[in-house]
C-alpha cells in the first residue's frame, strides 16, 4: 500500500521542491496553463497499480476542477513502459502530455530496451511508494517465503513467479534481490513477465504460474477474499492494518528491501512555468488522496 509519510516528493530539475495543499480552485495563478485536453500516458494495461494511480489523478483533477480542460487517460502498454515513454517523447516541451512512470525509466535505458533515458524526460513528481510482495494461491502448498528461498537455492528453476511489467522493473527486482541476498542464482530464476500486475493476478488464480511479486494494491482484493495469500513484503519494516500478517524478508532472515515508487514524467523541455503548474496541481492532487 501507499506509505503515507512518503506520498508525495516534487522532483524539479533533480532537486526537492516543498509543496502546499492549495485551495480547491483552477491552478492559474501562474503563466502557464492548458490550453487543450490533458493526456495521462499509462505504460501498463488497464487495471493494475500504476493504472489505477493515472486514473485517481485523472478523477481528483475533474472532481476538485482544477483545470478547465478535459484530461484523459490513455493505455499504450508494452516494453515495461517504454512505449509509453517513447510517446510521451514525442511531445517535446508540450506540458499537456504526462506519464505514469516509475524505474524502468531508468532501467529499460540501462538495459538498453530503449534509446530513451531519464534525460528526455521532465521529472514532475513522485506520488507514492509501495513495497512489493509474494503471494501465492491460498491452496498452493509453498507455505513460507523462507520456504520459497530454500526452493530456489536448491532448483533455481523449480518456480515460476509472474512480475508486471518488465524485467528490471521494482517487482522483479524486489523479488530477485531478496533471493539474491538468500544465495539463489537469480539468472536460472524462471521469471514471467506480464502487461500489468493485474495480468499476473489473473494468472496466478489461474493456476498457469506458482507464485507472483507485486504492488500489494494489486493483490489487495483477493488477499481479502482469502483466494491468495502474501508469503512476504520487501519492506523496512513490517506494514500495518491488512497487511501486517505478512512477514518482511528481513525478519525471515533475508537482509533486503526495496522500494517501489511511482510518479508522473512530462516530456523533455518543459519550462519553468509548465513545472510549476505541474508541481501546484500534483501538490492538492497528493492533499486529496486518502
Amino acid at each position: 500500500m501507499l506509505n503515507p509519510s512518503r506520498r508525495r516528493r516534487s522532483i524539479l530539475l533533480g532537486g526537492a521542491a516543498g509543496f502546499g495543499v492549495l485551495a480547491a480552485r483552477p491552478l492559474y495563478a501562474q503563466a502557464w496553463k492548458p490550453a487543450k485536453p490533458i493526456e495521462i500516458v499509462i505504460g501498463t494495461s488497464p487495471g493494475g497499480p500504476q493504472d489505477r494511480m493515472g486514473r485517481a489523478v485523472q478523477r481528483i483533477i475533474h472532481e476538485r476542477k482544477l483545470t478547465d480542460v478535459p484530461v484523459s487517460v490513455v493505455n499504450r502498454p508494452g516494453g515495461g513502459g517504454a512505449v509509453a515513454m517513447a510517446y510521451l517523447n514525442t511531445h517535446p516541451g508540450d506540458a499537456h502530455y504526462v506519464a505514469v512512470n516509475a524505474i524502468t525509466t531508468l532501467t529499460n535505458y540501462i538495459t538498453g530496451k530503449t534509446p530513451h533515458g531519464p534525460a528526455d524526460f521532465t521529472p514532475l513528481a513522485i506520488m507514492g511508494v509501495e513495497y512489493v510482495g509474494l503471494c501465492v494461491r491460498a491452496d498452493s502448498p509453498i507455505q513460507s517465503g523462507k520456504g520459497v528461498a530454500e526452493r530456489l537455492r536448491k532448483d533455481p528453476s523449480s518456480m515460476s513467479v509472474g512480475v508486471g511489467t518488465a524485467l528490471g522493473n521494482a517487482t522483479h527486482l524486489s523479488f530477485a534481490l531478496a533471493m539474491r541476498v538468500a544465495g539463489v542464482d537469480i539468472r536460472k530464476m524462471r521469471t514471467v513477465v506480464f502487461n500489468s500486475g493485474g495480468e499476473s493476478m489473473t494468472a496466478l488464480l489461474g493456476g498457469h504460474i506458482d507464485a507472483a511479486a507485486s504492488a500489494p494494491s494489486a493483490m489487495l482484493s483477493q488477499l481479502r477474499t482469502g483466494k491468495l495469500r502474501m508469503l512476504a513484503v520487501g519492506a523496512p519494516a513490517r506494514l500495518t492494518g491488512e497487511l501486517a500478517a505478512a512477514p518482511t524478508w528481513k525478519e525471515l532472515g533475508i537482509d533486503s528491501s526495496f522500494d517501489l515508487w511511482r510518479g508522473i514524467a512530462g516530456p523533455r523541455n518543459l519550462s519553468a512555468d509548465q513545472v510549476v503548474f505541474w508541481d501546484r496541481l500534483l501538490g492538492v492532487v497528493a492533499g486529496s488522496i486518502q
